[in-house]
């Protein structure tokens, strides 16, 4: 989105990281309910906004913004159970001078007094400050950004991509880095907690007692994860387009199927998948369209950005075959990642765009991972190499698609690859480029030295790898319609609560040019 660029100053990155707003007398002149209705008002306990604000799934009109009312946030919230009118109010200026939407929202008890307010009437490519404010307390200030105009065709999207941030692994730093490079968006593409029972060994130490299968549990987690200081910063400077893999609900699950059935009978983890993801949508910043059904939730979805790009955002969980186990079952052609309906949804919007750039949002890495070394083959079934009658036919697909690039999570590794249309063939078409960025915080500060003895065997039976890395840290990407200039940008620990972030590596994708280059 042009217009809107550079680093974050430091008076901003301290007016983020500080956790609460000090608006002054400015702030306080703007009381937004008349005063009969604030003299009714019954006080709430301090501290209501402490899992700050957030917004996300811009449009070139409108921004869904969020905040959760949580004064004792990791015992369930803290709040009375009732209904609670929360005022929100937009400006194009960050004092609040020039305000442009208000209104009042209610966050109920049923969904943990979580706010989703899907503001509309904005105008497009333009930058916007919110806030809410209850019971005379004033949230943190966020700030966002729309879309740009649904006919705009040039310019420069930056978009900041991450995953995989266990808690008790590392601290968040990398968050940090990604403040000052301020993306336009940030896409999320799953592991936003992890469901781990709390280690003694950790960085840091999960809430509870075990791991989360009640709602109030899951609320808790989450919670936690959003009082680390600088994912509460990243979330209020930028928009984020999410959506979730296996460690938001349990490790390795497969549509209504536990990582281990004969432990978690289907009644009962039906029941957990309906509390993970009720306790998902209270905490993201997206549509009522994702309001969960019981043990289903709507997450895939297509994002445009003018002309520039379209995003398709996959669910790679909820629809899938339970995973294969050999190489034989690998290639059954009954097995599907998307199920029928998004896999037709997927394609018609990849047919159809009109868009320069036809961007992928993919939980697990498409590309192939040939684990062992010399002949033959061992596949990572957990990933699209587990379904290698789909992914073969999407790679065919993907042939036919404009600048068609694909961005992926779940590895905690860095692997950008060629997109092949037969990856049993070495010579075939290179299709696309898929970017699977490394972790946020997950697998903490890894050994390179034991990372590339165990790594750097496998290159030459995976060719189309341009990139492998196990540095901690998010990928940055300049979106114009000549190409895209990406970042590898990784920092020198998650064990402290500062790190020095640096760029790893540079690559490019050009326009009409299927493939990635390291430069």
């Amino acid at each position: 989105m042009t217009g809107v660029s550079g680093s974050v100053s430091p008076d901003r990155r301290r007016f983020l990281t500080a956790g609460a707003a000090v608006l002054g007398a400015a702030a306080s002149a703007q009381l937004w309910l008349p005063t009969a209705a604030r003299a009714a008002e019954t006080p709430l306990p301090d501290g209501v906004f402490s899992l700050g604000v957030a917004s996300g799934d811009p449009l070139p009109d409108g921004v869904v913004l969020w905040t959760r009312l949580a004064p004792d946030p990791l015992n369930g919230g803290g709040m009375p159970d009732r209904a609670v009118a929360v005022e929100w109010e937009v400006a194009e200026d960050e004092r609040f001078r020039k305000p442009v939407r208000r209104g009042v929202a209610q966050a109920r008890p049923e969904l943990g007094h979580s706010v989703h307010v899907d503001v509309r009437r904005l105008r497009p490519g333009r930058t916007y400050w919110y806030r809410f404010r209850v019971s005379g307390q004033i949230s943190p200030v966020g700030r966002t950004r729309t879309a740009p105009h649904p006919a705009s065709s040039g310019g420069r999207l930056r978009m900041a991509l991450a995953s995989c941030q266990n808690w008790q692994h590392g601290y968040f730093t990398p968050y940090a880095d990604m403040l000052d490079q301020d993306p336009d968006f940030v896409l999320f593409v799953g592991d936003y907690i992890y469901e781990s029972a709390p280690s003694a060994t950790g960085v840091r130490r999960h809430e509870g007692t075990g791991e989360p299968y009640s709602l109030v549990q899951y609320r808790n987690r989450y919670a936690q994860y959003r009082t680390d200081p600088d994912i509460a910063a990243m979330h209020a400077n930028a928009p984020w387009v999410v959506t979730f893999d296996d460690h938001e609900v349990d490790n390795d699950f497969a549509g209504d199927i536990p990582q281990d059935p004969d432990k978690q009978p289907h009644d009962a983890f039906v029941a957990r998948l309906t509390a993970a993801y009720q306790a998902y949508y209270e905490h993201m910043p997206v549509r009522a369209s994702a309001v969960p059904n019981g043990p289903h939730i709507q997450m895939y979805r297509r994002l445009e950005f003018g002309r520039l790009a379209r995003l398709s955002v996959l669910d790679t969980r909820q629809y899938r075959s339970d995973q294969a186990t050999s190489q034989e079952g690998a290639q059954d052609s009954s097995l599907t990642m998307l199920g029928a309906e998004q896999k037709q949804w997927l394609l018609d919007g990849l047919r159809h765009s009109p868009a320069r750039w036809n961007m992928i949002g993919s939980q697990i890495m498409m590309a192939e991972t040939d684990l062992k070394v010399g002949e033959g083959k061992l596949w990572y079934y957990d990933a699209w190499d587990g379904y290698q009658a789909e992914r073969n036919a999407l790679m065919r697909e993907l042939k036919k698609v404009r600048n068609p690039v694909v961005f992926s999570g779940d590895r905690h590794l860095t692997m950008i690859s060629d997109l092949k249309e037969d990856y049993a063939d070495p010579n075939s078409a290179v299709v696309g480029a898929e970017f699977v960025g490394t972790s946020i915080s997950s697998n903490g500060d890894q050994d390179q030295a034991a990372f590339h003895k165990e790594w750097d065997p496998r290159l030459p039976d995976n060719p189309h790898w341009k990139l492998l890395d196990a540095h901690r840290g998010y990928h940055l990407f300049d979106i114009r319609r000549d190409g895209i200039d990406a970042q590898v940008r990784i920092v020198d620990t998650v064990r402290q609560q500062a790190a020095t972030p640096s760029t790893l590596a540079r690559l490019r994708v050009e326009a009409g040019r299927p493939g990635v280059e390291v430069v």
